[in-house]
């Protein structure tokens, strides 16, 4: 581990938050020989203290900080408090993700080109495109290594696969298969193979699925130049009257307020926290916080249209056997408005398990037909819908009048479906069954979208300041040494898993500091 860089210490980079974004620019840039210090709000665990229990394993590493919700989606009734299901750890939520790694397709990044005027969306094409990103696509599947890229074969599909399989395939759908993957099919880059263990979602015990915690941070450490500081909460970006940031105030393990000086601030806290330490960061010079000057920080969040759909069988299925998203149906995510809406949908393959079946299926539901289902389990099969969510001005992150344990306003998350999301959601719900009818479903329950999801958007990209938060690297419009590196620079989410974007334009972020770092511009 390098030695700890001074609090004063103001030629370091300061990354706030260690996921796919913070984590894999803090490195990269180390291994660049930029000294770099993490702030990662959460603890730090590693592979060998992760749990193979769903409720134990949330309790360990879920952001459970209180936050507040609003608008008419109904996670908002029925987890109020738990708008989005986040890690609050080192690696963060890329900890806890599933592995699944899509690259956009190109009429994603030009969705106001493609779809036009939507009444009621906020459609905005994304000053990068597909083009640009491909060498960036290309590193990041190499770094993470992404089945079915260079020459990584294909992870095996379990029997939840080999029932959607067979019934897409029925149904005349094409490109189904195991998906692409950051999960090793064979030992790579120093960590085994999947081990078919089934608890994806809780941390990987294996080390095979890659996160920021297993892969990139260890590389970056490994360089003498990175710090990574957990428990270590940042409060407010501070910046000097010339208008450049000049460091962050954090509260560290026993809540004393710490300030680190800094050369550049990349603010890489998720969807929800990035937006809202900008908010609180407001100041004299700047009222409505940093990088505001559009009124866009904390706008356009997106969180994807999900929904799941569960079948029961005659016989067993056992889908919480083997790797929990290693199956994708591809075939429903093109641009198609025959359909009766604009964006499309990925189909993959997911399982609960039996506590979180309960909780997620039909929040608060009871009776014969709710137990009726988790009776059956062991014979059920399920799929997760992804589709395109369409952003909207009013969806978004706000500070309540509640504070946290800082003294700090809480986030309030803001989310109403636009009706294109509705739309599709409905036919996802409807192909879905017919997929499992298809091959003998006795029964399928559609379940409603659950706080577990990608949370997108709030500090988007633009190309007109006005239209935006930050540039086409992730700079703030408004403060040059100020950087946004997570999803929340997303200007539109498309269909696809979104943690192969993020990484990618983390790769390119860096490239791009760096530059600008050593001809002296940053």
């Amino acid at each position: 581990m390098p030695a700890p860089y001074d609090h004063n210490d103001s030629s370091v980079v300061v990354v706030v938050g260690s996921g796919a974004g913070g984590g894999t620019l803090g490195a990269e840039l180390a291994m660049k020989g930029i000294d770099v210090v993490i702030l990662e709000a959460g603890s730090r665990h590693e592979t060998w203290d992760f749990i193979n229990d769903e409720w134990d394993s949330f309790n360990q590493l879920a952001w459970k900080d209180k936050r507040m919700t609003s608008g008419d989606w109904r996670v908002s009734k029925d987890f109020p408090n738990l708008p989005a299901w986040i890690v609050k750890a080192v690696g963060g939520s890329s900890v806890h993700w599933a592995g699944a790694s899509l690259r956009f397709q190109e009429h994603e990044f030009k969705t106001r080109t493609h779809y036009g005027e939507l009444e009621g969306a906020n459609l905005l094409d994304w000053p990068i495109d597909l083009a640009e990103m491909e060498p960036w696509y290309a590193k990041a599947e190499d770094r993470m290594g992404v089945t079915r890229t260079n020459g990584i074969p294909g992870l095996p599909g379990n029997n939840n696969f080999k029932v959607l399989e067979a019934g897409a395939k029925k149904l005349g759908y094409k490109e189904v298969h195991t998906g692409n993957m950051a999960i090793n099919s064979e030992p790579r880059d120093d960590r085994a193979s999947c081990m078919q263990i089934g608890f994806c979602f809780q941390g990987c015990k294996s080390g095979a699925k890659w996160s920021t915690l297993v892969s990139e941070i260890p590389k970056g450490e490994a360089t003498g130049r990175l710090e990574v500081r957990p428990d270590s909460h940042v409060m407010r970006i501070e910046h000097d009257a010339s208008g450049k940031v000049t460091g962050v105030v954090y509260a560290d393990k026993e809540g004393r307020e710490q300030r680190q000086k800094a050369r550049i601030v990349a603010v890489a806290g998720n969807s929800i926290e990035s937006p809202r330490l900008l908010l609180n960061s407001h100041s004299s010079m700047f009222p409505d916080g940093l990088a505001n000057s559009s009124g866009q920080v904390g706008r356009n969040y997106m969180r994807h249209t999900t929904g799941s759909v569960y079948a029961v069988f005659e016989k067993p299925v056992h889908m919480y056997r083997g790797t929990t998203m290693a199956g994708i149906v591809r075939d429903e995510a093109r641009h198609d408005p025959s359909r009766g809406f604009v964006g499309g949908y990925e189909l993959e393959t997911v399982s609960l398990g039996i506590p979180f079946m309960a909780a997620f299926m039909d929040p608060g539901a009871w009776g014969s037909e709710f137990s009726g289902a988790l009776d059956q389990y062991r014979n059920m099969a399920g799929l997760w819908i992804v589709g395109e969510d369409m952003p909207r001005a009013e969806n978004r992150i706000t500070l309540a009048e509640e504070t946290d344990a800082y003294g700090l306003p809480i986030p309030n998350v803001h989310f109403s479906d636009h009706a294109n999301d509705v739309a599709m959601r409905e036919h996802a719900y409807r192909q879905s069954e017919a997929i499992y009818e298809a091959v003998g479903a006795i029964r399928t329950i559609r379940t409603p979208p659950y706080p577990s999801t990608h949370n997108l958007g709030t500090n988007r990209m633009s190309e007109k300041p006005e239209d935006g938060v930050v540039n086409r690297y992730g700079q703030s419009h408004d403060i040059p040494n100020l950087f946004v590196s997570d999803g929340s620079q997303f200007t539109t989410g498309a269909a696809e898993n979104p943690t192969l974007t993020i990484v990618s334009l983390a790769l390119r972020q860096a490239d791009h500091i760096a530059g600008r770092m050593g001809r002296g511009e940053l």
